[in-house]
């Protein structure tokens, strides 16, 4: 049984989408957000696997510097700063507040385990009116190490109590849903568009197009 949640946020929970504006005025196309969040994962990935750790803001500011590199774009330090508190400000996907009202009436732990640093992730989640949900915003920060590092999952499960193998995560990324299930925990992937799994990786037990099928499923299979 895994009646203990987690939540990745960005993208999972939080809209990118929002800051699509932001792109299309700087860099001409509001597709390159995509491209830049893309650029931003592999760094998170990269310093992972390296053994280095950054704050996710620090990651993002050099994800943004990289593609403007790429797309020969003079980046002014305002439109950097717009961007980058865009993050802060985003909203919540439709199918959200519906799926975890349906989870919470269900009697599920509910929190979040995000790359973003504590303070970040609470100024996010409380902008975009979901704190209420969550009793624990968990960060990497605790542990130094970011998403998928083994340790993360870890030690999420041992900070809301449960075993690993009794927390599951929730996540519209197949890096996050193959670092949780091969640090020992369940998973749940949200398979919003554009999104699919990693052929190489293990096939989470619960894979639907959007949240609120995501929530259905998981009481249906953890009751």
């Amino acid at each position: 049984m895994a009646r203990v949640i987690v939540f990745d946020v960005n993208e999972t929970l939080l809209d990118l989408g929002a800051l699509d504006l932001h792109f299309r005025r700087v860099f001409g196309a509001g597709g390159v957000r995509a491209e830049w969040f893309t650029q931003v994962i592999e760094l998170a990935i990269v310093a992972t696997a390296t053994n280095v750790y950054f704050d996710f803001a620090v990651v993002g500011d050099a994800a943004l510097t990289m593609v403007a590199a790429r797309r020969g774009v003079d980046l002014a330090a305002d439109d950097r700063a717009e961007i980058l508190s865009g993050m802060r400000a985003l909203p919540p996907h439709p199918d959200v507040r519906p799926a975890l009202d349906l989870l919470r009436d269900a009697g599920f732990r509910l929190a979040t385990l995000t790359n973003s640093n504590a303070e970040a992730a609470e100024a996010q989640l409380g902008h975009a009116g979901l704190r209420g949900y969550f009793e624990q915003v968990l960060s990497v920060e605790r542990v130094r190490r970011l998403k998928p590092a083994p340790e993360v999952y870890r030690m999420a499960a041992s900070t809301l109590g449960v075993p690993v193998g009794e927390m599951r995560l929730v996540a519209a990324h197949a890096w996050d849903v193959t670092g949780a299930l091969r640090a020992g925990c369940a998973a749940a992937f949200v398979s919003r568009p554009g999104k699919v799994l990693d052929p190489l990786a293990p096939r989470p037990d619960v894979v639907e197009p959007d949240l609120e099928a995501v929530a259905a499923r998981l009481i249906a299979v953890e009751q």
